[in-house]
């Protein structure tokens, strides 16, 4: 295989070339802080939150990988190589975004949920190898640093806008059972019209870099196959790829079994828990725990880029496992403590660790990849993270109902052990290419 010579990118390049992540991580914003007070608000009990979350993992695990794959073997001369995919992808979430808060019934919200997850995860996975596509090695740093800073900002404004508009338009109503607050709907609008205007600022202003006569080759042969083949073929990427990966990314499968699974159990649970331990109403646990995710990205976006030198001087399995280490930390701390206010300053340590794990690992991966295999890799290293995701969604409302006793606070406990626990394991991984 020929290896492209990239050419390097000044910094605005490469900022022009993210900002689609903003509208993809508005969403994801939503989704960590206003989906499960909807399901909590159209009558779904604390238990039932880790099983109507499925639709994450369940969609992350069959979509990313198999856009991954066909993304590698498409070309267009007008629209290039990934951007088709995350363009598709940034409609259909928009769509849905614009529906969800009107949703009448429980199973409604549910479903928008999946569709919702399909559109996300088709705009993330070539996102990801398209920065790696066009960034020379020195710069891939930089490049998913900068994701990180745009993941931080999307789910920034998200989360600011819950705050802001309950305040503005919440702060007296009553909570009606089977019934979502109207103030809750301006953010899901802000999203639908991010979601699309942001991915197509990144489609126009950054064009892809070609394939190689020898990849045009085979994609024009993919082109020719009877559409039986074409429609097997991504699987058999799939499977052709994980009996040649790299033991790297084994290595991370195993950091990313307890981190995923720990940020699921925070994000279901930090709405319960403000109702426990601070005695809140529905609405006022999902505002405090909007705040919350609005303190931790203003960190991510204030260190994002500052760990860029930190990484090239220390390397980034040892910034990675203190930032797991910090997370952890974070979540032992929070279930004690019953202020508001003072229960934001974990939330400093919980950023640094988010600015880590949105950007280091896909650095390193891509680093230890076959160039021509970047879109399938990073739809593998998705598996990774929405595996984790699928074991909790079938086990953790058993575990959070017989073992932890229906007690919130137990399972923010649980997920800090299980942070702490992905921190060890994270100083096994090994960032020579192998």
């Amino acid at each position: 295989m020929i290896k492209i010579k990239k050419p390097r990118l000044s910094f605005w390049q490469i900022f022009n070339m993210n900002v689609g992540f903003l509208g993809i991580q508005y969403s994801f914003g939503l989704q960590q802080t206003a989906i499960n007070p909807i399901f909590l608000y159209l009558g779904a009990s604390e238990d039932m939150l880790p099983i109507l979350n499925i639709a994450g993992p369940v969609t992350g695990l069959i979509v990313q990988p198999i856009i991954g794959a066909m993304s590698d073997k498409t070309w267009s001369n007008r629209w290039g190589r990934r951007k088709p995919y995350f363009l598709i992808g940034a409609i259909l979430g928009s769509l849905c975004l614009f529906a969800f808060p009107t949703s009448p019934v429980l199973w409604f919200a549910v479903g928008l949920l999946w569709i919702l997850d399909v559109g996300n995860n088709m705009a993330m996975e070539p996102y990801r190898a398209f920065v790696g596509d066009k960034l020379p090695e020195n710069q891939l740093s930089l490049g998913f640093q900068m994701q990180s800073l745009f993941v931080g900002a999307g789910i920034l404004l998200a989360n600011g806008s819950i705050v802001l508009f309950q305040h503005l338009f919440g702060a007296e109503a009553a909570e009606t059972s089977g019934v979502i607050p109207q103030w809750l709907y301006y953010s899901f609008f802000i999203g639908a019209f991010l979601s699309l205007v942001t991915i197509l600022w990144s489609v126009f202003k950054t064009p892809e870099i070609a394939p190689t006569e020898e990849e045009l080759l085979e994609i024009n042969e993919i082109k020719k196959l009877p559409i039986t083949q074409k429609f097997t073929k991504p699987f058999l990427e799939i499977v052709e790829a994980i009996k040649k990966m790299p033991s790297f990314m084994w290595k991370i499968g195993g950091v990313y079994l307890f981190q995923w699974y720990a940020l699921f159990i925070y994000w279901q649970f930090t709405t319960p828990l403000f109702k426990k331990t601070m005695g809140f109403s529905t609405s006022e646990a999902a505002s405090q725990a909007a705040k919350m995710s609005l303190t931790y990205n203003i960190v991510t976006m204030v260190v994002a880029l500052a760990l860029v030198p930190l990484t090239l001087r220390f390397g980034g399995k040892k910034i990675y496992a203190l930032s797991l280490v910090a997370t952890a930390i974070a979540l032992f701390c929070i279930p004690f403590i019953t202020d508001p206010l003072l229960v934001l300053i974990p939330m400093v340590l919980f950023g640094i660790g988010w600015a880590a794990m949105m950007g280091i690992p896909y650095t390193m991966v891509s680093k230890v990849v076959p160039q021509n295999k970047r879109g399938v890799y990073m739809g593998i290293l998705n598996m990774m993270i929405v595996i984790p995701m699928f074991i909790q969604t079938i086990t953790f409302g058993s575990i959070y109902k017989y073992l932890l006793a229906d007690n919130a606070i137990n399972a923010m406990l649980f997920a800090g052990v299980f942070f702490a626990i992905a921190a060890i394991l994270a100083m096994r991984l090994n960032e020579n290419k192998e």
